[in-house]
């Protein structure tokens, strides 16, 4: 088993066991060994019979197993006539189970359990036969003994799918096989190929059919003989499972439609592999069905679908534009019986049927195309001619469904019984407790509160019951139809299912060991029933069997197995306590004598714990009355009665005298009995603890309702409790602490609403009760409790209110922080059946029964009445709890009314009616009136309105015409009866009776739907989580499920044309690494970053309308990214160093005049400006509103106040901009205006300094002893190139050249020359000397050029593509004079209209070239022509790289592939055509990565093993092709970087990014630690706790959403989530004791937040309307201020006021310290004015320092002592960030003019620092003062403080 390559491509199994010998095989009765004519080879013949007696067993030892992993198991047989068969596969599964996989033709129907399936084998006959014609036209009788006529058969089965499809399990391998009579036999084998049997080897190799393809002719050692001219359907059968005949019954192994078509494609082409099939289930099947397992129906393609292509070459995929060019042509011809899955228009409106009626499990046969393995087998066939050969890449030809799969994951569910709330088990560990929820059993965790489910019962959950080790778990449900499961309690499998002949179990009870279960229930005569189960074998894959079972007249509520002896129970009921035992097939039972207290109700028994000897053995049983019985078990006699009183007498060791009725006992309910002490549960609600004696009680608790059941915990330190009411508790015996695990409702739930801020959900019952829960912990806050029965719920959108309707008309508004009543109206008459708020909070709605419609004030408390509208909405009660549904912009209301036919879309503002819906009208050819029933708003776009109604279906229609624009039919099997759209109108959610369907809302897939079940009542209500990440529904209980569905931006582009082509659906491999990536609707984050798309998502074109908005918004993205006008020439700047400025002065304030532009400028930016490319390859700058200060001047080397020491990132947005010599280990990059040299070995690194904007590219010498680096010209000056020195870190020279940014840099094999291509706005190729760098020649082409190279072997050539095809360029060189020689060639007609985006040289006479659209073409020099094309991505590829007879590809789809080229060599092109069948050229793809972005530059050694490879995300990653892997060798923030903050001991620092990212770094090493993702989310500040700790040390960040997230370093965990914002936060810290979290956001708001609980203690409403830009805290007494406290706190905000505050947080003081406010002039720029900043100065913070927008640009120091500012010092530039230094008085500045200023604060000595590229936005200087960061946009430095 260790290796499986000996099993391949098959295992001829008689062989393998040798079966002749008979040592390896085994056969019984009548097995003998004859020559068959007809096959013309010994066979072997079973008869007998009885098929049970006569068989072949293989192997002998039923211990043994044959091991065979083949997916396909074949065998060659023929059924006896009129006789009777059985086969017998033991299989074993990868969970460790063994199913039996039986079939036979005495099987009248498909039978199951969960390990043994019994196929009906329905035998073919001879062709044309009497037989064969009856049983076509038969529908009845095909099951039965075989014909006269039955043919040799083979039989294929699919044992993997038969496993994954009937029982949910994976297949492991085959273990043996019984052959039972009446059969002849040839042999048998085991195969992972789909082989042919009527294929011949010859016919085969025609066809092309090979392994390698997973097909294949059957091998000759197992085919039937054929004679010649004869054909092998005519003589024998072909039966495959599954089947895809169309006989009934469907579950039943049967010839399939004999026509060739249906088994091949083509007679030319191999076979493509059989799509996904639709499985009707049987109800068995479907009570194995599990939660999350999907139940959709495919949906069959278009009409006028494209037949698939047979004369593709032999590559090992299949096209892929197939469905694609399906939708082109349904626009085209406008097919109207074309289904919604491919409606691209209006006029293509007809209804989609989604559902069949039945029950179906969309299954893949096999998802292998999709691994890795077999796609590093591609092969593509080129051919020699000398027109180029276009070869289509292929693709899986496969159905589209929703993705992922399944999208729904069940989380919580908040609910504790159902049938009965007497069940709760401890585990033995005593760290879990297992409970029903209605019909899903439930194990939590006491410590977290993770649950983990037993999802299969089909009704609720009556008993439950554990062995003695709690490895199994049985569980019954109730109903007419009452089934028993067992369960393995730790891998969460079903080991068996069975029918339990009652009713309903009441109470089970398992064996210590496991071996017996017990349980008892009613018969049909509503008598009492007692069973015993044989459960020993069921681990081991055996079957449950009844030992025995008795009828009894007696009541009884529970019954107990002892755990000294299997065959011995006690019950207890009323009336009565007995004894039972199993002898000898019989239960008996005898009763225990009471005497006088015979007539007692008893409710439970126990056994005392231990002596195992039997004669000590004592019996507990409880009662009603409150006695407590002591039975002798040997002696069968009442040892004691005790009777428990609540003020207890003492009654020890002597039996209880008295009558029932002396006083008033405690009504025991339940009893548990410790080896030290008692428990009971009674009546009264106490939870007592007693010793044995039962002396006094030792210990209570009291619950809200009467408790259940009690259970010590097996180490006796813990006691669960239950009570009536649905609670669910323990308590801590030693610590005597009570925790709540679960409470509940106690009737059904009828609606919710969930406050999306606090991730609170607020719920209405029957039981009389309206409940407020928290999402994240399951606990309930608030219980309202009403005479009254509420109906509907509705929270505020943002305040913490929320408002209930109840049944009497009544609507209530409460507050929950104050837990007050806010309003009270009663001006509806009828039930509330719809409450709802308006998205901004403004107003609130709420509609009755009798057809009212109320609008009321929602701004204010009292929550006014507006408007009362009459018999407007449709009168009953069906459509509670939400009948109203208001848009997502709040403008219009829409309901059902007045008449249940129409719906009405009203002003939200005025309830003033806008359009009617007539629904009954759309179905014409409807028998009935169709009535609408609930309604629903898109949220991304309001014209759309979702109805949906009686018939079953959901229509679209237009808020603005009225219109219907799409329906959807058969959308359950019951009525819809909620439904909701997700915010990015991707998703649909409805609920029908008990299911929940997750939809596409486009509905343009294959599949459609997923569906979940779970509910064991009708589903009153569902919805979206506000944040999207989840889905809540609610009847029977409250489950909280997460929405697993990819965000938009993280789904991958190709970035094709629009209309061309069309996103590819992700691999398999990729969707499931996207699922484990997703982010729970618990706010947790993902576990890792996830990979970002590069480019942007394309345009989604609707499938309801032409959308010429979405169409017009493609010039506009293009207009917002304009290339910049051309700048004017202008003068190079100069070399020599400005006088240096030491002092800041108001008086130095100059404004300096921008340069001289002279007229050449200006008359080109009167020219057309050239068109930029459409391809991601071409170079374009980040765009910056910021410009460098040219007056700035960097301070001498060796004087500068800070040194750079480290560069974190990469930037992504460069081209090129990577090189990397193996050799001589040099290793440089670029990150904003710096080239980064790293030393691998160290990390160490030098930075080389001279360019002022973003470097666009990098070249390095084949001696690796020069660099040059490009980047633009700072203030429109042409663009600036640099050569270096490595060695010396120093610029040898300067270039200044090319008018627009640098594409290309590159130098000649023998480092004489030097290339640079200017980019598209100045297409330019320039030639330079590398000895003195000057021109020596150029030209200039139409289009821009992507891409330039040098020949490898020849320094005379070089090679350039571009929008307008090749340039091959020759450099002629005469004396001293160069020319360059210039033949252009037009890309092959065969690709299209493309750009050549990448360009690299093969040997010495081959030019590879990409295309945009994912070709790579083949061009030989000599001939300047194209001789072969392929397509090698499915998007553009980027970069090209050729070593030896390895080729790269790097693309933007995010795949990085390298492929054997070596057989392009032998390709040339003739002066002749050459005929396609003289070519045998073949380039394989070797490996792929699949990498976080689009691929931009890229270097490899020699032999292309290793190599450093850089993406669009600003990751640079080490590829090693040897063992396939990638590594991370550099990573930085692709997007904005808004905060960075030091941890207090200054080992760590944290970054936080647009992109949602928190990044904690290694300040030693500069690595990455750990990153925490938050998707659809920015992520705006970040800090520290102040806990030096290690395990203790925090960061807190706040976001977009107004949420802040605690993550544990020490357990790179999310601690906390928190929500106090309903706005962005824009500032976040920790006092400084780190008592609370201080949090503001963009509104003005700081919230108080406690980090240990997450609640909210304080709202700060002073800054309100401004957003805060800074909050700082400092430990410090306050005493010398007059306040009390022993910190102080800042906050500044837009409005230029700073608000200074005194705390005590243990005290929960917070006083206003000071106020100030700083004066300004009105604003009048184009931006945004400059921040306001203000913070303590570290050496006394009694000084607050401020700057921001004002009358001048300065910093001010304001003393809180003397109340008035003492110092200012005077800025050249107003500042958007500034940090003050701990020592030295150092005050770092940054400006929007890139510049960052280091300035002593007592003398005003500055220094300015120019190492960004962009403005500053952020800077901070470490705790200790020794370091700093500085942030630009994505770039961030890290500097040594030296001090000035």
């Amino acid at each position: 088993m260790a290796s499986k390559g000996w099993q391949h491509p098959y295992v001829n199994i008689f062989k393998h066991v040798k079966v002749e010998d008979w040592k390896r095989a085994a056969k019984e009765g009548d097995v003998s060994t004859c020559t068959n004519k007809t096959l013309k080879c010994s066979v072997f013949q079973i008869k007998g019979p009885v098929p049970a007696n006569s068989y072949i067993l293989i192997p002998k030892n039923i211990n043994h197993s044959l091991g065979l992993t083949g997916r396909y198991f074949y065998l060659l047989f023929r059924p006896t006539p009129g006789k009777y068969f059985v086969v017998h596969l033991d299989v074993s599964a990868e969970e460790g189970q063994v199913v039996r996989i039986s079939f036979s033709n005495m099987f009248k129907e498909f039978k199951s359990t969960a390990t043994w399936l019994q196929f009906p084998f329905l035998c073919g006959a001879a062709k044309d036969s009497v037989y064969e014609s009856t049983a076509k036209s038969a529908r009845h009788g095909l099951v039965g003994p075989a014909p006269t006529s039955a043919r040799w058969t083979c039989l294929m089965l699919d044992l993997q799918y038969t496993l994954s499809v009937y029982l949910n399990r994976r297949y492991s391998h085959l273990k043996s096989i019984k052959l039972c009579a009446n059969m002849a036999v040839k042999n048998m084998f085991t195969s992972d190929l789909l082989l042919d049997p009527g294929v011949s080897f010859s016919e085969a190799k025609l066809m092309g059919l090979a392994s390698s393809q997973g097909t294949g002719p059957i091998p000759r050692e197992m085919s039937f003989p054929v004679p010649k001219g004869g054909s092998w359907h005519d003589l024998y059968d072909y039966i495959r499972f599954p089947s895809e005949g169309t006989k009934l019954p469907f579950d039943s192994i049967q010839k399939g439609d004999p026509k060739p078509d249906t088994r091949c494609v083509s007679r030319n082409r191999s076979p493509i592999r059989e799509e996904s099939r639709c499985v009707s289930l049987s109800k068995p099947v479907q009570d194995r069905v599990s939660l999350i397992q999907q139940i959709t129906t495919p949906k069959s393609l278009p009409r006028n679908q494209t037949p698939v292509v047979t004369n593709v070459p032999e590559l090992g995929v299949v096209c892929t534009h197939q469905y694609h060019e399906l939708l082109s042509h349904d626009e085209e011809e406008h097919q109207q019986d074309s289904t919604c899955s491919s409606s691209q228009h209006l006029t293509s409106r007809p209804p989609c049927d989604v559902d069949d009626g039945g029950v179906h499990v969309y299954v893949h046969p096999e998802d292998g195309c999709s691994q890795h393995g077999e796609e590093s087998e591609e092969e593509f066939v080129c051919t020699p001619v000398p027109h180029p050969i276009h070869l289509s890449s292929s693709k899986k030809n496969r159905q589209q469904k929703l993705l992922p799969d399944p999208i729904l994951r069940l989380d919580r569910i908040i609910g504790f019984g159902g049938a009965t709330t007497k069940c709760a088990l401890w585990t033995k560990s005593g760290d879990a407790v297992v409970y029903p929820c209605h019909a899903i059993i439930v194990s939590m965790k006491v410590s977290s509160n993770r649950q983990r489910f037993f999802i299969g019962h089909t009704d609720k959950v009556s008993a439950l019951a554990f062995n003695g080790n709690t490895t199994l778990l049985a569980s019954a449900q109730t109903g007419s139809h009452s089934l028993v499961r067992v369960w393995n309690y730790h891998k969460g499998n079903c080991l068996a299912i069975f029918r339990s002949h009652a009713h309903s179990i009441s109470s089970l009870s398992f064996s210590y060991g496991g071996g017996i279960l017990c349980g008892v229930g009613k018969d049909g005569h509503n008598k009492t029933m007692v069973l015993v189960w044989n459960t020993l074998n069921v681990g081991k894959g055996g079957e449950v069997t009844v030992l025995a079972k008795a009828h009894t007249d007696v009541d009884i509520h529970t019954i107990k197995v002892a755990f000294f002896d299997d065959t011995r129970m006690v019950s207890c009921g009323r009336d009565n306590i007995r004894l039972w035992r199993v002898r000898n097939g019989s239960l008996r039972s005898c009763p225990v004598n009471l005497g006088e207290y015979h007539s007692g109700d008893f409710t439970d028994v126990a056994f005392e714990e231990g002596s195992q000897n039997l004669d000590e053995r004592t019996l507990f049983a409880s009662s009603r009355s409150g006695h407590i019985f002591e039975i002798d078990y040997s002696r069968v006699v009442v040892r004691n009665v005790r009777r428990l009183l609540p003020a207890q007498q003492q009654h020890a060791n002597r039996r209880e005298k008295r009558t029932f009725n002396t006083g008033q006992g405690i009504a025991v309910n339940s009893i548990s009995v410790s080896s030290s002490f008692c428990a009971t549960g009674s009546e009264d609600g106490f939870l007592r603890l007693w010793p044995l004696d039962f002396s006094a009680a030792f210990l209570e608790a009291e619950h809200e309702g009467p408790v259940s059941l009690v259970s010590v915990s097996s180490d006796s330190l813990q006691v669960l409790a239950a009570t009536c009411t649905g609670n669910l508790g323990f308590l801590d015996v030693s610590s005597r602490g009570y925790s709540t695990l679960m409470r509940s409702h106690a009737d059904t739930v009828l609606g919710f609403s969930v406050d999306g801020i606090r991730r609170h959900l607020t719920t209405a019952s029957s039981d009389g009760t309206v409940r407020i829960w928290n999402m994240d912990s399951l606990q309930q806050l608030f219980d309202f409790v009403s005479e009254d029965s509420p109906c509907s719920v509705a929270f505020h959108p943002s305040e913490q209110v929320f408002s209930c309707g109840f049944s009497s008309g009544i609507v209530r508004v409460f507050d929950i922080s104050s837990a007050k009543l806010l309003a009270e109206h009663k001006q509806h008459r009828g039930e509330v059946v719809g409450l709802a708020f308006s998205p901004d909070g403004e107003f609130m709605y709420s509609a009755d029964s009798q057809g009212s419609l109320a609008l009321h004030n929602a701004s204010e408390e009292e929550h006014d009445v507006i408007r009362v509208v009459c018999n407007v909405v449709a009168r009953g009660t069906e459509r509670a709890p939400d009948a109203l549904a208001v848009s997502c912009d709040s403008r219009c209301l829409a309901f059902v009314g007045p008449s249940e036919y129409v719906v009405t879309i009203a002003d939200a503002r005025s309830l003033d009616e806008l359009l009617h819906v007539d629904v009954s009208i759309l179905d014409v050819a409807s028998p009935r009136l169709d009535s609408a029933l609930k309604v629903c708003f898109s949220p991304a776009s309001t014209d759309h309105l979702l109805v949906a109604t009686s018939a079953n279906k959901i229509l679209w229609v237009s808020t603005k015409t009225g219109r219907l624009l799409r329906e959807v039919s058969k959308v359950h099997k019951h009525q819809c009866s909620s439904l909701a759209v997700s915010e990015d109108a991707r998703f649909l959610l409805t609920a029908g009776h008990n299911a929940v369907k997750v939809w596409d809302y486009n509905m343009q897939l294959h599949i459609n739907s997923q569906m979940f079940i779970g509910h064991s009542q009708p589903i009153r209500q569902v919805s979206f989580t506000p944040d999207q990440l989840g889905v809540v529904s609610v009847g029977d209980g409250i489950f909280l499920w997460d929405f697993l569905a990819h965000p938009v931006d993280s789904l991958a582009d190709s970035r094709s044309p629009l209309g061309v082509s069309s996103i590819a659906a992700p691999k398999s491999v990729e969707q499931e690494a996207e699922v484990s990536r997703v982010q729970l609707s618990n706010g947790m984050p993902r576990q890792t970053a996830p990979l970002p798309s590069s480019p942007p998502p394309q345009l989604d074109v609707s499938a309801l309308e032409v959308n010429e908005e979405a169409l017009g918004s493609l010039s506009i993205c293009d207009d917002v990214q304009t290339v910049p006008a051309v700048p004017a020439s202008g003068s190079c700047p100069s070399s020599e160093p400005r006088p240096a400025v030491s002092f800041l002065k108001v008086t130095d304030l100059v404004s300096t005049s921008p340069m001289n532009t002279d007229h050449t400028g200006v008359v080109e930016l009167k020219e057309k400006k050239p068109a930029r490319p459409d391809c991601y390859r071409h170079f374009f700058p980040r765009f910056k509103t910021s410009t460098l200060d040219q007056a700035a001047v960097a301070p001498q080397l060796g004087e500068e106040g800070i040194k750079l020491k480290a560069v974190i990132g990469y930037n992504g947005n460069g081209r090129g901009n990577m090189v990397w010599s193996p050799d001589q280990g040099l290793f440089a990059y670029s990150c904003g205006c710096l080239v980064v040299v790293e030393y691998l070995h160290t990390g160490r690194q030098r930075h080389l300094q001279g360019h002022s904007e973003e470097i666009s590219c990098l070249a390095v010498t084949n001696d690796a002893q020069t660099v040059a680096s490009a980047a633009g010209g700072s203030n429109g000056n042409r663009s600036l190139i640099c050569i270096w020195d490595v060695q010396k870190g120093t610029c040898r020279k300067t270039i200044s050249y090319h008018r627009g940014a640098v594409q290309s840099l590159a130098f000649s094999r023998d480092d004489r020359f030097f290339l640079s291509v200017g980019d598209f706005s100045d297409p330019e190729v320039a030639l330079w000397s590398t000895k003195t760098f000057q021109l020596l020649s150029s030209f200039n082409v139409s289009g821009a050029i992507h891409d330039a190279a040098f020949s490898p072997s020849a320094a005379s050539q070089l090679a350039c593509a571009g929008s307008q095809g090749v340039y091959f360029c020759l450099i002629h060189t005469q004396g001293s004079d160069v020319e360059l020689k210039v033949q252009k060639v037009k890309a092959p007609a065969e690709v299209g209209d493309v750009e050549l985006t990448a360009l690299c040289f093969h040997m010495d006479s081959f030019v590879f070239t990409a295309t945009n659209r994912g070709h790579v073409c083949v061009w030989d020099i000599n001939a300047q022509r194209c001789f072969m094309t392929w397509e090698a991505d499915e998007g553009e590829i980027g970069v090209l790289l050729c070593r030896g007879n390895r080729l790269l590809t790097g693309s933007n789809t995010r795949w990085l592939r390298l492929w054997e080229v070596e057989a392009v060599q032998g390709v040339k092109p003739r002066e002749k055509v050459c005929n396609v069948e003289d070519s045998g050229t073949m380039v394989v793809l070797e490996q792929e990565i699949m990498l976080d972005g689009a691929t931009v530059s890229a270097a490899f050694d020699n032999t292309m093993d290793m190599g450093i490879v850089g993406t669009t995300a600003g990751t640079l990653w080490y590829i090693n092709w040897s063992d396939n892997t990638s590594t991370r060798l550099v990573s930085g923030h692709k997007t904005k970087v808004n905060d960075v903050a030091f941890s207090s001991d200054e080992r760590h620092f944290a970054t936080c990014s647009e992109d949602g990212s928190v990044r904690v770094w290694s300040t030693l090493s500069n690595e990455l630690v750990v990153q925490f993702q938050v998707l659809n989310q920015a992520c705006g500040c970040v800090c520290w706790s102040p806990s030096s700790s290690k395990d203790s040390e925090c960061v807190a960040a706040g976001y977009s959403d107004g949420t802040l997230r605690i993550f544990r370093l020490a357990s790179s965990e999310m601690e906390m989530k928190l929500h106090p914002h309903n706005v962005a936060v824009t500032a976040v810290q920790y006092s400084a004791n780190g008592h609370v979290i201080l949090s503001a956001g963009k509104n003005g708001l700081v919230a108080v937040s406690s980090p240990v609980n997450g609640a909210t203690i304080r709202i700060i409403r002073d800054h309100k309307g401004a957003p805060i830009t800074t909050i700082q805290c400092v430990n410090e007494q306050c005493k010398n201020f007059g306040l009390e406290g022993n910190e102080m706190w800042l906050a500044a905000s837009d409005d230029r006021r700073v608000s200074v505050w005194a705390a005590d947080w243990m005290k929960d003081r917070c006083d206003l310290l000071d106020w100030l406010t700083f004066p300004a002039p009105a604003y009048f720029g184009d931006d945004s004015p400059p921040p306001s900043l203000a913070a303590f100065y570290p050496a006394d913070p009694s000084l607050v320092v401020y700057t921001g927008y004002g009358v001048e640009k300065e910093l001010s120091f304001y003393s809180l002592a003397n109340k008035q500012i003492i110092k200012k010092v005077a800025l050249p530039h107003w500042a958007t960030c500034f940090s003050l230094s701990c020592k030295s008085q150092l005050v770092a500045v940054g400006s929007k003019e890139r510049v960052l200023k280091l300035i002593k604060s007592t003398s005003g000595r500055f220094q300015d620092f120019l190492q960004h590229s962009d403005s500053l936005q952020t800077c901070h200087f470490s705790p200790s003062g020794t370091l700093l960061f500085t942030v630009a946009y994505n770039e961030i430095l890290l500097w040594e403080v030296q001090g000035l």
